[in-house]
């Protein structure tokens, strides 16, 4: 590439959206680069570490796998925001500059929007202002729900259940931007399935050698509801030999663990919208985040809800890069006088 070219690729605007969530942080760009990393920010513990890492920070799977030799932050804990300590803000500034070198945005004057969990939006929209006001010259922070539907073009008679880590966020979508009445969040999510389902496990066979991180891997990996008739089969530890157990039970219990209230707060809000519209909503609810990978969640959802009120659930495609694909849509739609207000 010529140095010319070089100046002129660094002197173009380019638009970001980032899903900034609790377990995995995502980056879409416009120049066409998408790129994902687990919401884990490690420094060396001493010069020990950072001589045998060769590095002064470490991102995502690398940072979880040297964890013992780290420093570690999740800057995002049940969806909102950590502050308090330098150290945790300085967790989140890192992140997100990695995520923008990760999407080609190093030397460009960038427009960012931002999705966030719902909750960590009504906490600390400001906190995420300043850390991602650091990078952007143009700079917009949004509900996720709200950025899922944008990007997939949800914008009226929708309600969209993004269903993550920290947090399990609503938004009933109207042809408008979403108002807080329009948005809930509920504290238990992905992060409370890998909780209960180490708990089972740990109940179950005291004997293994397990982690909360081997339980949230397994959850991941084999994660559904409802019936199957694919046994879930996993090896640990014991006594420093490998024993294969089948733990399909307990994983659909985990999974199943945090659908309750999922289901009372969708009935509530349905309650809740003008009636007129509450038939077009039970017929047009999108669910997004990495829980709804769960392999049957949509069908377990639909039967559930049947004795009450019949509803139609579906997953929206490539969820993992939902959230962000929409943020970039606002980024790159959005009127010059709503950077900064939203």
């Amino acid at each position: 590439m010529s140095e010319l070219n070089q100046t002129e690729q660094t002197d173009e605007v380019l638009y970001m959206g980032i899903d900034l969530g609790t377990s995995r942080s995502v980056v879409s760009a416009s120049n066409g680069i998408e790129a994902s990393v687990l919401s884990f920010v490690g420094w060396p513990k001493d010069f020990v570490a950072r001589r045998n890492l060769g590095k002064d920070i470490l991102f995502g799977d690398e940072a979880l796998e040297h964890r013992l030799a780290l420093n570690l932050y999740r800057p995002l804990e049940g969806g909102v925001l950590r502050e308090g300590t330098a150290q945790d803000e300085q967790a989140v500034a890192a992140l997100i500059g990695h995520l923008i070198e990760l999407g080609g945005g190093k030397g460009r004057q960038l427009r960012i929007a931002v999705g966030v969990p719902a909750e960590c939006l009504r906490i600390s929209k400001l906190a995420i202002k300043n850390a991602v006001g650091a990078y952007a010259d143009k700079l917009m922070v949004v509900s996720e729900p709200f950025s899922v539907a944008y990007g997939i073009g949800a914008l009226d008679n929708a309600m969209i259940i993004d269903i993550g880590a920290g947090t399990a966020d609503f938004c009933i979508m109207h042809g408008a931007v979403p108002e807080d009445k329009d948005q809930r969040s509920l504290l238990s999510a992905g992060d409370a399935v890998d909780t209960h389902l180490y708990k089972l496990l740990s109940e179950r066979i005291p004997e293994a050698a397990l982690t909360l991180n081997m339980a949230r891997q397994f959850k991941e990996t084999y994660g559904f509801v409802g019936m199957t008739d694919k046994l879930v089969k996993v090896k640990l530890p014991v006594a420093g030999k490998m024993v294969t157990y089948n733990i399909t039970d307990e994983v659909n219990r985990a999974c199943t663990h945090i659908l309750p209230p999922i289901i009372e707060t969708t009935m509530d809000m349905i309650g809740s919208a003008d009636p007129e519209y509450q038939e077009r909503l039970r017929n047009n609810i999108l669910l997004a985040g990495g829980c709804s990978q769960f392999r049957g969640l949509a069908d377990y959802l639909t039967r559930a809800m049947e004795p009450f009120e019949p509803c139609r659930f579906s997953c929206v495609p490539e969820p993992l890069y939902a959230g962000a694909r929409g943020a970039l849509a606002l980024a790159q739609d959005m009127p010059e006088e709503y950077f900064g207000k939203l």
